[in-house]
């Protein structure tokens, strides 16, 4: 089984509650919004690392930044459709998109072209109103803005 784990920042505004999601890079995405943002988040290996622990390592190679302090929200775990398994947990913070410097993968591309190619973790981060967000949200991720809104009711 895959698992991930991630930080969901979010932050109160005039408008109401916001979270912070970014735009998965790369050739798959790079046309596409619906289902095509999600939580910072990236895999680890449950026995060798504490899912705590990979939630803030991956915010740090995901968006260049470290990861803010502040009391974390446990947001528990989803499954997407890919069988991969999320845990996330939410912290208040505000967070300038303009200072992310992405992580990068390698793939190659096009593909069986023999030529590898390097493209951002996410290509772009953002702030959503949280219908907005649950709107552009992998599906399953959906979740974790409804368990942050119940917190934050």
């Amino acid at each position: 089984m895959r698992t991930s784990a991630g930080l969901l920042l979010f932050r109160h505004t005039g408008d109401g509650l916001e979270v912070l999601l970014g735009h998965m890079g790369g050739p798959f995405f790079a046309r596409r919004d619906a289902g095509a943002w999600t939580v910072p988040k990236g895999e680890y290996e449950p026995d060798s690392e504490p899912a705590w622990d990979a939630a803030r390592r991956e915010f740090q190679e995901e968006l260049g930044l470290p990861p803010p302090a502040g009391e974390a929200v446990p947001l528990g775990e989803v499954r997407q459709t890919n069988g991969k398994v999320v845990t996330a947990w939410a912290i208040e913070a505000d967070l300038d998109p303009a200072t992310v410097v992405p992580g990068l993968f390698s793939m190659e591309w096009p593909p069986k072209s023999g030529q590898m190619r390097e493209f951002p973790e996410l290509d772009r981060v953002e702030w959503f109103g949280l219908d907005r967000a649950r709107a552009v949200i992998v599906k399953a991720q959906a979740a974790f803005l409804d368990r942050l809104a119940e917190h934050s009711a």
